[in-house]
């Protein structure tokens, strides 16, 4: 297809066409992985949420650790202060900012 050949708003068109069926392609993915879960799931004889979080097995559930340091601009950057500092955190400190003044009280 040669997208030079149509204007402005076929491209629009073509877009909003393409995204409507991306999702509905997404959708039937969906039901397919949940019907095979379901599949398996009474295949073992355990129930979809112990398949999915891993309560069959006695492990319980690692949960992220809470947020210690939080970006200055944008509220949904956090680091825990655990594992390797984020980009975000490495220009801040290369900048001569304290990690301090990124701390969640």
């Amino acid at each position: 297809m040669d997208l030079s050949k149509l204007d402005a708003k076929q491209l629009k068109q073509l877009k909003k066409d393409i995204d409507k069926e991306l999702n509905r392609r997404r959708k039937e993915d969906v039901k397919e992985a949940q019907k095979e879960l379901k599949g398996l799931a009474e295949r073992y004889g355990i129930s979809i949420q112990d398949l999915v979080t891993g309560a069959a097995t006695g492990k319980s559930g690692r949960r992220a650790a809470p947020a210690r340091f939080r970006h200055p601009d944008d509220p949904s950057k956090g680091w825990s202060g655990r594992g390797r500092k984020p980009g975000w955190i490495k220009e801040w400190e290369a900048k001569g900012r304290s990690l301090d003044e990124l701390r969640v009280e």
